[in-house]
């Protein structure tokens, strides 16, 4: 099974992000707390290169949290912060104000030497599907731009105010012209920020989740489905039944996809 998905939108929204970033002062990068390593776009690395980070790992309800939080520890540095949050909860943004209020003190008070109040302009950039839209309605305290928990769903950037003088811009999510590590690309796959519908088979990917996600949350799993971990007898469990002698093992695929994005199976943390 080889995964890559790179739709047209992507390079042009990855050449915007390029100009975009030189004339913003701090950078909103969204991570996935169910697969935060996975997260990291190289190529959006390079965009931000010698520009301060507020990394935000997102999703935290769906995750496992002590491990997002030792994971978050090597994102602190003079130039860089982190956030854990779910960006659904109200209430999220009053801390990511006051990171990128402190990320850009440095303009901030040159500005204000001069009797000027300046204007900090921010970019959220992310893998897709990883909550940059909602986080930035949550900012903004209404809806003002298109969100969905799907991939793809922004395909443009968009500029809106977010209060006490910060400016943000959305873009879509982007990943990666060649995902030559497929390890992360299945990654990326479960939590769904490449679209199912590239994926011929479905029962394949849902047996690699199941023997990663066995490597640390076993127990999660076997709460969820019984000691038996095979599609068959999960189907036989569930009910998945095509005819006497076989089961819907793509049926059963599916829900196994869909317990994990949704958190049925407890909170998980892949890398």
């Amino acid at each position: 099974m080889k995964i890559n998905w790179f739709p047209g939108h992507m390079t042009k929204a990855l050449k915007e992000i390029k100009s975009l970033v030189n004339n913003v002062d701090v950078i909103l990068y969204v991570l996935d707390s169910r697969a935060p390593i996975s997260s990291i776009n190289p190529s959006l690395n390079k965009l931000s290169q010698n520009k301060p980070i507020l990394y935000i790992f997102n999703k935290l309800d769906l995750s496992d949290e002590n491990r997002v939080k030792n994971l978050a520890k090597s994102y602190k540095s003079q130039s860089t912060d982190y956030v854990l949050l779910n960006s659904t909860m109200s209430g999220a943004g009053k801390l990511i104000k006051q990171k990128i209020q402190n990320l850009a003190k440095e303009k901030i008070e040159k500005m204000k030497s001069k009797g000027i109040r300046a204007v900090i302009r921010t970019i959220v950039i992310g893998i897709p599907n990883s909550g940059k839209s909602t986080l930035v309605n949550n900012l903004c305290g209404k809806a003002k731009t298109l969100t969905g928990n799907r991939p793809g769903v922004t395909k443009t950037t968009q500029w809106v105010s977010i209060g006490d003088n910060i400016e943000i811009c959305d873009t879509p999510g982007t990943l990666y012209p060649n995902l030559e590590n497929q390890n992360i690309a299945k990654k990326l796959l479960f939590i769904g920020s490449i679209k199912d519908e590239i994926i011929v088979d479905k029962i394949e990917l849902a047996e690699e989740f199941i023997k990663s996600a066995s490597e640390r949350y076993l127990e999660n799993l076997k709460s969820r489905y019984g000691d038996d971990l095979t599609l068959t007898a999960i189907a036989k469990k569930r009910g998945y039944i095509l005819s006497k002698d076989e089961y819907d093992l793509d049926r059963t695929a599916q829900a196994i996809l869909d317990d994990f994005r949704k958190g049925r199976i407890g909170k998980i943390t892949l890398d």
